[in-house]
């Protein structure tokens, strides 16, 4: 496989889990949240991944929300599933859910907390990507996982080699290094990174690389998904419009190593859905809920300021 076995491209989402208050998984606010995704225009979701707090639910629970989401979803967009896991064996029975449930493809992290080795992050990936005969996309995360694979020369090109490997998701937070990726494999794999904002749209304009950008629970959307069908058209001022929008918003919310600038990531992007009235649901342990009076005040003079929130009926969505 490679890049051209799929149409992966555009805005996605990295869909959060919604959980209740009690902390179960809400069925109907996952169902809610993906035609929400469904009507915003989105060109894929993940589903499962750092911002769907894989790592609070069970084994059951992320089949589970995989087969909600995939069947929400209904085709009408690409599907991806989130299968990282502490173990190599966990991630390929949940890779091998993932294809008989009915997605368009799998991705994952290399395991956290191991410190894997470039030789073992490959035979990892080597292992993983054999496990169902799904499309595969690898997930640079250094953040989550502190191990950047982007950091060691001529990994990522190993990586875009690997028989089901068809996509990267470069979250370095070190962009050099992801312009490096895209130098490197864009030619053989679809390459999702940092790209809503001037520099990004230069490289793909300029032909280096560069086919889409997964961005956490999508607040983003109304603005990022015209970005890149602008950028598809070819129109440098259009999409420049739209990028500034975006950039109004999640510059401000999120920092270059993709640290929230109000609270952790997730977190804080609940809040900010629960201002917009989307269905985001609450975390769930060892994360907790964005209370902080001053903190919400300002997300919500953010998403005002951004177009997203009408300022005499804040709490209103314009989506």
């Amino acid at each position: 496989m490679n890049r051209t076995d799929v149409s992966w491209h555009g805005y996605w989402p990295a869909a959060p889990t919604p959980f209740t208050a009690d902390g179960a998984v809400d069925e109907q606010g996952l169902r809610e949240l993906m035609e929400l995704y469904v009507a915003n225009g989105v060109h894929g979701v993940l589903v499962n991944g750092s911002t769907g707090e894989w790592f609070a639910q069970s084994a059951d629970e992320r089949r589970s929300v995989a087969e909600i989401a995939i069947d929400a979803v209904d085709g009408r967009t690409t599907v991806v599933i989130g299968v990282s896991a502490f173990t190599g064996a966990e991630a390929g029975e949940l890779a091998r859910h993932a294809e008989a449930s009915g997605a368009d493809g799998v991705l994952a992290t290399v395991p956290p907390y191991a410190h894997t080795s470039p030789a073992e992050s490959l035979e990892f990936y080597r292992r993983l990507t054999a496990a169902s005969a799904l499309p595969f996309m690898v997930y640079n995360w250094p953040r989550g996982v502190a191990v950047d694979l982007a950091a060691t020369p001529g990994l990522m090109s190993d990586l875009a080699d690997l028989e089901q490997v068809v996509a990267i998701k470069d979250s370095t937070g070190d962009w050099l290094r992801m312009l490096d990726t895209f130098e490197a494999t864009a030619d053989r794999v679809r390459v999702f990174g940092s790209l809503v904002h001037r520099r990004g749209l230069a490289l793909m304009l300029g032909g280096i690389g560069g086919d889409g950008a997964i961005d956490g629970g999508g607040v983003g959307a109304p603005y990022g998904v015209p970005f890149f069908e602008a950028v598809e058209a070819g129109d440098h001022d259009l999409a420049a419009f739209w990028l500034e929008k975006y950039r109004a918003i999640s510059g401000r919310l999120i920092n270059p190593d993709y640290s929230g600038i109000y609270a952790s990531p997730i977190p804080q992007l609940k809040a900010a859905m629960q201002l917009l009235d989307q269905p985001g649901g609450h975390v769930r342990e060892p994360l907790l809920p964005l209370t902080d009076p001053e903190a919400l005040a300002a997300i919500r003079g953010i998403l005002t300021d951004g177009g997203l929130l009408v300022p005499e009926a804040a709490g209103q969505a314009v989506l």
